[in-house]
């Protein structure tokens, strides 16, 4: 069963609303997706702008970035442009990237033939707290189900996590990920794809790292056993698309995101100068990357990870690839010491990234307070 991202205004009284919450009923239907049923009476006494999430403003949207160096762009210039993304919107585009189209386009193929199945082929390859890659199709952001459904894959395979959130438990476990029969190219498609945007990553970590004014190579040593995965998301079409999201607001965990998606868009941004949702325009062939909190502790707060979510789409079902860079799970996160000074101390604490990440999959599968 999937569930609805429900956003009511606080200045909004409703006294009756737990009622009206209850006359919706939810099904998981094996060849079209959540379905949504409705009483008449759950719109009594409710107004549009009761329920509306807003639709975002289109007046300007986050930089896009060209990564080809030539005679008329220097890696100066570029690495300026990445700084004040970064700074500025926390988001970006980036564009000759190096990533082949074809290499893209055949995951892309195989993923759209993975949810094109029936429900039940779909479970053989289910997730679960043991192991947390696979399919599932009741994944919570902030404890609130997403309307999508998704299949996670991990970059190492194994990938290597703590074997609990627990301070005191040193064990390890490998995350291994699951192959479905069908379609049999995913495998293939998949860790062919898996290495481009490892190189990407590279590429965008080094430019980050001058832009902050560190040596290119200072962050790479976090990342030799990363725990890094992929997401091959899926978001249905959605009978009220103002009742729903794809993914509820939030910010990325890890050190970096890079998001391949396709035309239909739904990705808004919270832009920090006004705090208005910005729509996030499909630009071809391009990938969307953004700072995760990974960074904005590293970077001692210059810069940050911003807050953003998908509307749904109640006419087109909507795909994307989500490919998010995390460190080895024995790092400690806190800001870099280069980047402390008594003018600019520490803002965080150290972490680790290791206890952090098993804590985040256990949420998914337990409603808990991180």
């Amino acid at each position: 069963m999937s569930g609805l991202f429900w956003e009511v205004p606080k200045e909004q009284k409703i006294s009756r609303f737990n009622v009206h919450l209850s006359r919706l009923i939810l099904h998981n239907f094996v060849t079209t997706g959540p379905i949504l049923y409705l009483e008449n009476r759950l719109f009594q006494g409710l107004t549009k702008s009761t329920l509306r999430h807003g639709r975002g403003t289109e007046a300007e949207g986050i930089p896009l970035i060209n990564l080809s160096i030539s005679n008329s762009k220097s890696i100066e210039t570029l690495v300026g442009e990445i700084g004040d993304a970064c700074k500025n919107w926390g988001f970006f585009q980036v564009i000759n990237h190096g990533v082949p189209f074809e290499t893209r386009e055949k995951l892309e193929s195989a993923s759209r033939k993975f949810f094109a199945q029936a429900t039940e082929e779909k479970l053989k390859v289910r997730r679960d707290e043991v192991n947390p890659l696979g399919y599932y199709d009741t994944e919570l952001t902030k404890n609130v189900r997403d309307w999508k459904e998704v299949f996670d894959l991990a970059v190492k395979n194994p990938t290597v996590i703590p074997a609990s959130p627990e301070a005191a438990d040193n064990g390890l476990r490998e995350l291994v990920n699951r192959w479905p029969e069908y379609p049999s190219e995913l495998r293939v498609a998949y860790e062919e794809y898996a290495k481009e945007m490892e190189k990407l990553a590279y590429k965008l970590l080094e430019l980050i790292s001058l832009s902050l004014g560190l040596p290119a190579n200072r962050l790479s040593g976090f990342f030799n056993n990363h725990t890094s995965f992929f997401k091959l998301n899926h978001y249905p079409s959605c009978p009220i698309p103002n009742l729903a999201l794809g993914v509820g607001p939030h910010k990325d965990d890890g050190a970096l995101t890079i998001l391949a998606q396709d035309d239909v868009g739904g990705l808004q941004v919270k832009r920090k100068t006004d705090g208005e949702w910005v729509q996030v325009r499909p630009t071809p062939h391009a990938y969307i990357v953004n700072v995760g909190d990974i960074i904005q502790v590293w970077s001692n707060d210059r810069y940050e990870s911003v807050e953003h979510r998908v509307m749904v789409n109640s006419e087109k079902e909507r795909f994307s690839m989500p490919f998010f860079l995390n460190p080895d799970h024995n790092v400690m996160v806190e800001p870099l010491e280069e980047l402390i000074t008594e003018q600019n101390p520490a803002k965080y604490r150290a972490y680790n990234w290791g206890k952090f990440f098993a804590t985040r999959k256990r949420s998914n599968f337990k409603k808990l307070g991180v």
